[in-house]
C-alpha cells in the first residue's frame, strides 16, 4: 500500500511539475502587440483617413508554433475583408528595416531632404506625402527579424531567419498569415523590395505561388538579383561592363565630358552599344588585345567616363566602383556617392585608391532614423519602452547565409541569384507582371546589370512583356528626388490600375 500511495504521490508530482513547466514555456513566449491609430495622407487635394497598425504579428512555422514576432506598419482605407489592392514592402541590406521607404514614399508621411546635399541637422521637416500611393492601395511595411521590433521567439533563433533562403522563408510565412489575420485574402497582392528587397522579392514570389498565393505584380525598386552584378571578382568581366554606364551617366552629370550628348538617354543609349560592341569583346580577349586596339577603347572609356585613358590602360580597361567613386573627382578632392552618385562630399584621403565614405548615406541617414523614430512614437504611438532596430547589424550573432536552394554545386561557390527563382514564378504565372525602377545614378545596384540579368533569364517573348522598365534621373533611393518621387507615384498607380483587374 505505501508504495502504491508513493507511486501515486510521484505521478501527482510529475505531472504538477509538467503542467507548471508548460505554463512557465507559455509565459516565456510574448504576445504579439499592435498599437492602433487614425493617420491621414491628402492626395490631389482629397484628405484620406486611414486606420493604422503598428506593431508586431505572432509568426509560426509549418507546424503552427510560434517562431517570431514579426514588426510591421499596416495603413488601411478600411477594416475588415476588402478587394483594394495591398502592397507588402520593405528595404533590404539584407539587413535593414523597411523606415527608408517608409519615410521616403510609401507611407502618408515623409522626411524632407536636401538634394543633392548634406541635410541639416534637427529639426527635421516632417511633411504630408503628396505622392503616396495609399490613394490607391492599403500599404504594409514590413520589418525582417532582427529589424524594427522583430525578433525570434520560443525555439527559434536568429540564424533561421538570416539567411537567402530563411529569410524568403519567413517573409512568405509572414505575408500568407497577414493576410488571413486582416480577411485580405481576396485582395490584389503586390510585392514592393528596394536594393536586396528585390533579390528577396524574386524568391518570395515563386515561394507564395507554389504555395497557392498568386500575386498581381511585383515592383523591384534599384535591383539586383545575381551578385557577380557586384562582386568584381578577379577574372570576370561581368562586374566591369554593367557598371560602365553607369559610371558615365556619372560623368555626365558632373559635368566631366567634353562635348557631351545633352539628351540623358540618349547618350545611355551611346553608352550601351559602345560596351556591348566594343568594351565586351575588348575585355573577352584579355591579354591578347593589341596595344593599338586597347588605346581605341581608353579612349572611348576616356569619352564616356570622363577619366583619362592613361588610367584605362594602366588598369587593363577595368575600375571597380569604389575606384571610381574616388578616381571621378580627386582632383577636387572630392568623392561621389555610391547610392546616389549625384552626392559629392570632401575625399579626406585623395590619395587612397578607394573611397572610404558614402556622401549620400552621410547626408540623409541622421534625417531619416530620428525622423522616423518620432513619428514611430508619437505620431503611430508605439510604446518608447520598445527598441526599434534600423538595422539587424547590430543584433548578437547576426550573419548571413548566402546559400540558396536552385545554386547548388559550383554555382553556389560563385554566386547567389534569385532571377532563377522569378524565372520559374513567371513561367507559371504567365498573368503576373513586374515592374523595375532603376535610378541611372545608382552605383550601388547598377541598372544595366539588371537589363544584363533579365536578358539572360530566357524568357519566352509573351513573358517578357510582362516586364516594364521605367528609369529615373537620381539614384539608388531617388524618391529623394522630387521629379523622380512625383514620376515613382505615377508609374506606380498605372501599375496598380493595370494589374489589379
Amino acid at each position: 500500500m505505501r508504495r502504491l500511495i508513493l507511486i501515486l504521490c510521484l505521478f501527482v508530482f510529475f505531472e504538477v511539475h509538467l503542467v507548471a513547466q508548460e505554463k512557465a514555456t507559455d509565459k516565456a513566449i510574448p504576445e504579439a502587440e499592435v498599437f492602433t491609430s487614425t493617420q491621414t495622407v491628402r492626395i490631389n487635394n482629397v484628405t484620406h483617413s486611414l486606420k493604422t497598425r503598428s506593431g508586431t504579428l505572432q509568426l509560426r512555422d509549418e507546424n503552427n508554433e510560434p517562431i517570431a514576432l514579426h514588426g510591421f506598419t499596416a495603413y488601411f482605407k478600411e477594416d475588415g475583408p476588402s478587394k483594394r489592392p495591398i502592397i507588402f514592402s520593405y528595404n533590404g541590406g539584407p539587413g535593414s528595416s523597411s523606415y527608408w521607404l517608409h519615410m521616403g514614399v510609401m507611407g502618408p508621411k515623409r522626411i524632407v531632404v536636401e538634394d543633392p546635399g548634406y541635410t541639416p541637422a534637427a529639426p527635421y521637416q516632417l511633411v504630408n506625402n503628396d505622392y503616396s500611393i495609399l490613394d490607391v492601395a492599403d500599404v504594409v511595411m514590413m520589418d525582417p527579424i532582427g529589424t524594427g521590433l522583430s525578433k525570434p521567439i520560443g525555439k527559434a533563433e536568429g540564424k533561421d531567419f538570416w539567411g537567402v533562403d530563411q529569410d524568403i522563408r519567413a517573409i512568405s510565412l509572414f505575408i500568407m498569415q497577414f493576410l488571413k489575420e486582416y480577411d485580405r485574402l481576396q485582395s490584389p497582392k503586390y510585392l514592393l523590395g528596394e536594393s536586396y528587397g528585390t533579390m528577396r522579392n524574386a524568391g518570395v514570389m515563386k515561394y507564395l505561388l507554389d504555395k497557392g498565393f498568386a500575386l498581381n505584380g511585383v515592383v523591384m525598386v534599384s535591383s539586383v538579383f545575381d551578385l557577380r552584378s557586384l562582386a568584381f571578382p578577379v577574372q570576370e568581366s561581368t562586374s566591369y561592363l554593367v557598371h560602365f554606364p553607369s559610371y558615365a551617366t556619372t560623368a555626365w552629370y558632373h559635368d566631366k565630358l567634353p562635348n557631351k550628348n545633352p539628351n540623358l538617354e540618349a547618350f545611355v543609349d551611346e553608352v550601351r552599344e559602345f560596351t556591348e560592341q566594343e568594351y565586351l569583346p575588348a575585355l573577352f580577349k584579355g591579354s591578347r588585345l593589341s596595344d593599338a586596339e586597347k588605346n581605341s577603347v581608353a579612349e572611348k572609356m576616356e569619352k564616356y567616363a570622363g577619366i583619362s585613358k592613361d588610367i584605362w590602360k594602366r588598369n587593363n580597361l577595368r575600375m571597380t566602383a569604389r575606384e571610381f567613386f574616388n578616381e571621378l573627382l580627386r582632383e577636387e578632392g572630392m568623392t561621389v556617392g555610391r547610392l546616389d552618385s549625384r552626392f559629392k562630399g570632401i575625399n579626406p584621403s585623395p590619395q587612397n585608391q578607394y573611397a572610404i565614405t558614402d556622401p549620400q548615406s552621410d547626408a540623409i541617414s541622421p534625417a531619416y532614423t530620428a525622423g522616423f523614430l518620432d513619428y514611430l512614437h508619437r505620431d503611430l504611438g508605439v510604446s518608447k519602452d520598445l527598441t526599434y532596430r534600423t538595422s539587424a547589424y547590430t543584433a548578437p550573432g547576426f550573419k548571413w547565409d548566402w546559400s540558396h536552394k536552385g545554386n547548388e554545386g559550383w554555382g553556389s561557390m560563385i554566386s547567389v541569384n534569385t532571377a532563377i527563382d522569378m524565372a520559374d514564378a513567371m513561367n507559371k504565372d504567365p498573368n503576373v507582371k513586374v515592374l523595375f525602377m532603376n535610378g541611372y545614378y545608382d552605383l550601388a545596384t547598377v541598372f544595366y546589370g539588371v537589363e544584363h540579368t533579365i536578358d539572360q533569364m530566357n524568357l519566352r517573348p509573351e513573358l517578357r512583356d510582362n516586364i516594364i522598365m521605367t528609369y529615373y534621373e537620381a539614384g539608388h533611393m531617388f524618391y529623394t528626388h522630387m521629379p523622380s518621387l512625383e514620376k515613382f507615384k505615377k508609374d506606380l498607380a498605372d501599375f496598380i490600375k493595370e494589374t489589379g483587374r
